[in-house]
C-alpha cells in the first residue's frame, strides 16, 4: 500500500517541485536579473509568468493519481473557473489585458514620454501589463488603466519637440508691431525655435496676443514655460509696457496717471541650479535613460557580433573582450528607480 502511494504521488510530486524551482527561476531572471532591461517589456515578461503558471497548473492535474475521467472533470472545471473570472471582470481585468495588448502593437507612447489623459499630465514610468503609471507635476505616481487609454483620447509630446506658448491682453493704445518685436524677444531669450505671434482676440478694452515657440528639449517643458512667462514680463516692462487689467486701466486714464511697471533689478539675479524637471519627474527620466542605455549598449555588441566573421584572430580576441565587457555593463544597470514611497 505504501509502495502504491509512493509510486502513485511521486510523479505529482516532482512535477510540483519541477515548476516552483521553474517559477522561482523565471521570477529571479524576469523580474530581478532583467530588470534593466527596463518597463517596456514588463508586459512580455508579466505574460510569461502568467503563462509558466497555467502550464504548471494543467501538468499538475494531468500527473494526479486518478482516473480518466476524473480528470477530464477536475480540468473541465479550471477551464469553467478561468472562463467565469474572465466573465466576471471582462470590463476590467480582460479588458485591461487587452488593451495593454493593443498598445504593445500600436506604441501610442513610450516610457519618458509626456502625455497627457483627462485631467492628468505627466511622464510615463512604467508600461505594465494591466496600466500605465505616469509621474505628475507633483512628483506623484499615478495608475492609468490600459482600457481607459483606448477608450479616450491621450495627448502625447513629441520627442521632436512641442509648441509651447503665452497668451496676454494689452491695451489699444500699444501698436501690435511693437509687441510683436518684445514678444519674439521674449521667446528668443527663451531658446525658443521658429518663435511666432498671433493676434487671438479683439476685445472691447484690449488685444490679446499669444506668442509661441518651438521646445526642442521636451524634457525641460515646465521650466521652459517658467522662463517664457518670466522673459515676457522682463521684455514688456523693461520698454515702459504696463500689463494691467483692461478695467484698472480705464478708470484711471489720462497721462499723469502713475504705471504699474516692475523693472528688472540692476543687480545680478541668483540662478537655480535644479529645474523643476529634476524633482519632478525622477522616477520617469531614470526609466527613460534606463531604456536608452540598454538600446545603445545592445546596438554596440550587435555592431561587434556582426564584425567578428571578417576580423582577424587578434582583433576578433579584443572585440570579444569588448562584447563581453559591454554585456557586464548591461548587467550592471541599476534596476527601475525606487518610487517615492520607498524612499
Amino acid at each position: 500500500m505504501s509502495n502504491n502511494f509512493i509510486s502513485d504521488w511521486l510523479p505529482v510530486t516532482v512535477t510540483l517541485a519541477t515548476f516552483a524551482i521553474l517559477t522561482w527561476i523565471a521570477q529571479r531572471l524576469l523580474f530581478n536579473t532583467l530588470k534593466h532591461t527596463g518597463d517596456e517589456n514588463i508586459f512580455a515578461r508579466q505574460l510569461a509568468m502568467l503563462t509558466l503558471m497555467l502550464v504548471g497548473l494543467v501538468t499538475v492535474v494531468i500527473m494526479l493519481p486518478v482516473s480518466e475521467s476524473l480528470e477530464l472533470q477536475i480540468l473541465s472545471l479550471i477551464g469553467l473557473v478561468l472562463s467565469g473570472l474572465l466573465a466576471f471582470s471582462s470590463t476590467t481585468l480582460f479588458s485591461n489585458l487587452m488593451a495593454g495588448a493593443l498598445m504593445r502593437f500600436t506604441q501610442p507612447f513610450r516610457t519618458g514620454d509626456f502625455i497627457s489623459f483627462d485631467t492628468y499630465f505627466g511622464r510615463v514610468t512604467e508600461l505594465g501589463l494591466f496600466d500605465c503609471e505616469i509621474q505628475t507635476q507633483t512628483r506623484e505616481l499615478v495608475s492609468i488603466p490600459n482600457s481607459a487609454l483606448v477608450k479616450k483620447p491621450v495627448s502625447v509630446i513629441r520627442r521632436s519637440g512641442t509648441i509651447i506658448s503665452v497668451e496676454l491682453s494689452l491695451g489699444y493704445d500699444l501698436h501690435h508691431s511693437r509687441i510683436d518685436d518684445l514678444l519674439l524677444q521674449a521667446a528668443i531669450q527663451t531658446e525658443l525655435e521658429e518663435p511666432f505671434v498671433h493676434i487671438t482676440h479683439l476685445g472691447d478694452f484690449s488685444v490679446s496676443y499669444k506668442i509661441s515657440g518651438l521646445l526642442v528639449e521636451v524634457k525641460n517643458l515646465l521650466t521652459a514655460r517658467s522662463n517664457l512667462h518670466r522673459h515676457v514680463l522682463d521684455c514688456l516692462h523693461d520698454n515702459d509696457i504696463e500689463i494691467m487689467s483692461p478695467t484698472f486701466i480705464s478708470q484711471h486714464a489720462g497721462s499723469d496717471v502713475e504705471r504699474k511697471i516692475a523693472h528688472s533689478p540692476a543687480f545680478n539675479q541668483v540662478q537655480s541650479v535644479t529645474t523643476a524637471e529634476d524633482v519632478v519627474f525622477d522616477k520617469a527620466e531614470q526609466a527613460q535613460q534606463q531604456a536608452s542605455d540598454k538600446v545603445a549598449i545592445l546596438e554596440q555588441i550587435k555592431s561587434l557580433e556582426a564584425q567578428m566573421p571578417d576580423t582577424e584572430k587578434d582583433q576578433r580576441k579584443a572585440m570579444e573582450k569588448r562584447i563581453d565587457t559591454l554585456q557586464q555593463e548591461l548587467a550592471e544597470i541599476k534596476s527601475v528607480v525606487e518610487t517615492p514611497e520607498d524612499e
